[in-house]
């Protein structure tokens, strides 16, 4: 019969007895590494949904809205992606300028076209399309806009139309391309209520002319829409000309 002791010291003698359960073994903390990063042209809010995506188990991202800090932690080549998306989205947004031009046309045959646009290709083109006979420049504006930000203008000889431009920067090739989202709005006067307070301002009316989603080329120009005025004998048109700043 063999003796317990003996077994015992063999065990120790050659290595294997065993701890208690929990013991054996140091548990392995995962290779993290952290990332401090400033963001310099987007905010939190417009690239987490995105950044979280790449996240591991483990992985955590803590942004500070005031200072927009983002720190990163998880595996090393999950943060190598999230630094790598950051690179393609914190950019700086492109500077696009623009040219408006609200044209009038008219289907009166006693008027004239006026000298300063009667030659433009627009303009004849648009003679062809339309059955206005003769055609005069309302206004014209310049806007510089950043890369889908919101752009406003007023525009019209009382100031009674407004302006709202989105444009969104795309590049195609060795092609600036710009999609915009445009639209005209004829503005009332700004009215006064009496409250228990006091007066208190309100915010006009508004009435859409021109809503458009469009696309051009750095340089070109477009009609973007027109607004039927006076029973259709007149119309307001909205032109267009984007160009990319360098």
């Amino acid at each position: 019969m063999i003796n317990p002791r003996t077994i015992a010291a063999v065990l120790v003698a050659s290595g294997l007895a065993f701890a208690p359960a929990g013991f054996s073994q140091e548990v392995k903390k995962p290779n993290l590494r952290q990332e401090i990063v400033r963001l310099k042209y987007v905010k939190n809010n417009q690239v987490l949904s995105i950044l979280y995506t790449f996240l591991g188990p483990q992985g955590r991202i803590n942004p500070n809205p005031d200072s927009g800090m983002l720190t990163i932690s998880d595996y090393p080549e999950n943060v190598d992606k999230i630094l790598a998306v950051l690179r393609e989205v914190d950019v700086k947004p492109a500077d696009i300028q623009f040219t408006i031009q609200l044209v009038l046309g008219s289907a009166m045959p006693d008027q004239k076209s006026d000298d300063a646009i009667k030659d433009d290709p627009v303009i004849r083109e648009l003679k062809q399309m339309l059955r206005f006979k003769s055609f005069s420049l309302l206004d014209t504006s310049y806007v510089r806009a950043l890369d889908r930000q919101l752009s406003q203008v007023t525009m019209g000889r009382a100031a009674e139309l407004r302006l709202d431009l989105i444009p969104r920067y795309v590049r195609d090739g060795n092609a600036d391309i710009i999609q915009v989202e445009a639209t005209l709005y004829k503005v009332g006067p700004v009215s006064l209520i009496q409250m228990p307070q006091g007066p208190q301002n309100v915010a006009p009316p508004m009435k859409t002319l021109v809503n458009s989603n469009f696309t051009l080329k750095s340089g070109e120009k477009t009609v973007v829409g027109v607004s039927r005025m006076d029973g259709g004998e007149t119309g307001l048109i909205l032109i267009i000309t984007g160009k990319m700043l360098k």
